[in-house]
């Protein structure tokens, strides 16, 4: 038996809502002021939809157990801490650094630097947390990860010829971001050792023949998403060795690595990093406060001017930010840096409730998927999952079809929501394939969205109750 989402009151509305703006949009065509075809390229590029379209289906079918969202859970969310965390930074400024009331109002208020006034808070944090030895003034405090992104291939696009490889299935702000900078991207298999480094230099070599110039290939080692791959150490030390042969630099992204659940991590790519082929990206929205929007680069290449000076990448980046968001909004840069300053710089610390919650979860949806398909069980032919040992995410293979048509079936019939894979290929990819992520739902939550996923699952394979 199926559930239809439809008859909730605020799916009705919204779904009206929608079909509204849809009608103005038809009737307005006769008197457009502009087409897209006159707007940057990207905007008609699927990867720049692929956000918008997830959340749409969230939010029209409300009542629908989330597995799509990649989000922080929402268990441990406290307005006071927010209060807590900007006295805390505030109680830093004037302890540790000496400043007087004026100084610290000027602080808070003002544009600020454009690097940010957290720098050597997330230094110490990267030191404590990941062992990784970062300067300073080699940080760049940015609007999340995504202005990270941005700022560090417009900085890298320097021709026409340039591109950008990405272990493939990639998450699709990477992918929207090289769109808008005009940076084609190249995909990299990744195989089941999240990157097949025999593929990684085939792409490069065949794009070296064929006049492009490779900048950076970009990587998620740690519980990658949509994957939810990782990458052994000694995968690692040969990916830092290739980059090194091949001049190619590594963009790092770890918005996950806390979330481990052996008995101890595996260093980040940084960490391991001897010849600065690595640029780190860094991320504060799942493990201190997605609505703050603050996140990092760590850029310690050297860079030569025409004059023969030399400096740091981050100071290039700095002049891109200085043109596009100015600064990080210095309150929510207080507020994350509060949280540091009270767990002495420390977010595995700061997130051991978080850890567990996650952990938890996810050994209860890859438990629940092995009691729904038993191996050799008649509903369980094509059926299949990877078990990662941390992170937010598990893909599930199915015997057919995972696309945008049968996530709208799912959410409207039977109240459970999941990401098409297909979204974080270029191309085609990830078409039999869904993603689930364990972060924002509850135990109870979990058990039901499952079983509506096994039902959905179970009607499909019979012939029954498809997407029309």
């Amino acid at each position: 038996m199926t559930t239809d989402m439809t008859t909730n009151t605020t799916n009705t509305t919204k779904t009206t809502k929608t079909t509204k703006t849809t009608e103005i949009s038809e009737t307005a065509e006769a008197t457009v002021d502009l087409t897209t075809g006159q707007l940057h390229g990207a905007l008609e590029d699927p990867a720049l939809s692929s956000m918008n379209l997830l959340n749409e289906i969230a939010n029209h079918y409300p009542s629908s157990v989330q597995f799509a969202a990649g989000r922080p859970s929402e268990e441990f969310f406290d307005t006071e801490d927010v209060h807590t965390h900007l006295r805390a930074f505030t109680d830093h400024l004037a302890r540790d650094r000496g400043m007087s009331p004026a100084e610290i109002r000027r602080t808070l208020y003002q544009y600020g630097r454009t690097k940010g006034v957290v720098p050597e808070l997330v230094a110490r944090n990267l030191a404590v947390d990941e062992g990784i030895d970062a300067d300073p003034e080699a940080l760049v405090v940015t609007v999340g990860c995504q202005e990270a992104m941005y700022l560090v291939l417009r900085a890298l696009r320097a021709a026409p010829q340039d591109v950008v490889l990405a272990v493939s299935p990639t998450y699709v702000g990477l992918t929207g971001a090289a769109r808008l900078v005009d940076m084609p991207v190249l995909p990299v298999a990744s195989g089941t050792t999240g990157a097949d480094l025999d593929d990684l230099v085939a792409v490069l070599h065949r794009a070296r023949r064929e006049g492009l110039r490779p900048r950076a290939c970009y990587v998620m080692p740690d519980f990658a998403n949509p994957s939810g791959l990782s990458m052994s150490r000694a995968m690692r030390m040969r990916l830092l060795e290739l980059a090194r042969e091949e001049d190619l630099f590594l963009l790092e992204d770890n918005p996950y690595g806390l979330f481990h659940y052996g008995p101890e991590r595996t260093p980040t790519l940084k960490a391991l990093d001897d010849h600065r082929r690595v640029i780190y990206l860094g991320s504060f929205a799942k493990t201190a406060l997605p609505g703050a929007r603050v996140g990092y680069v760590l850029a310690d290449q050297r860079v030569t001017d025409g004059s023969g000076r030399v400096g740091l990448f981050a100071d290039q980046l700095s002049k891109i930010k200085s043109m596009l968001t100015v600064n990080t909004s210095p309150i929510a840069q207080a507020v994350v840096g509060g949280k540091l300053v009270t767990h002495g710089c420390s977010l595995a610390a700061a997130n051991v409730r978080e850890r567990e919650a996650y952990g938890r979860n996810l050994r209860l949806i890859l438990d629940g998927l092995a009691r729904r398909f038993p191996k050799g069980g008649t509903g369980s032919v094509g059926v299949e999952w990877n078990a990662p040992q941390g992170g937010f995410f598990v893909v599930l293979t199915l015997p057919f079809p995972a696309d945008d048509a049968l996530l709208e079936h799912s959410a409207r019939h039977y109240g459970v929501l999941w990401t098409p894979m297909g979204h974080f290929y270029e191309g085609v990819g990830g078409l039999h394939q869904l993603r689930l992520s364990a972060s924002a739902v509850t135990p109870d939550q979990i058990d039901t969205g499952l079983d509506r996923l096994a039902a959905l699952i179970k009607d499909l394979n019979s012939g029954r109750h498809g997407p029309s």
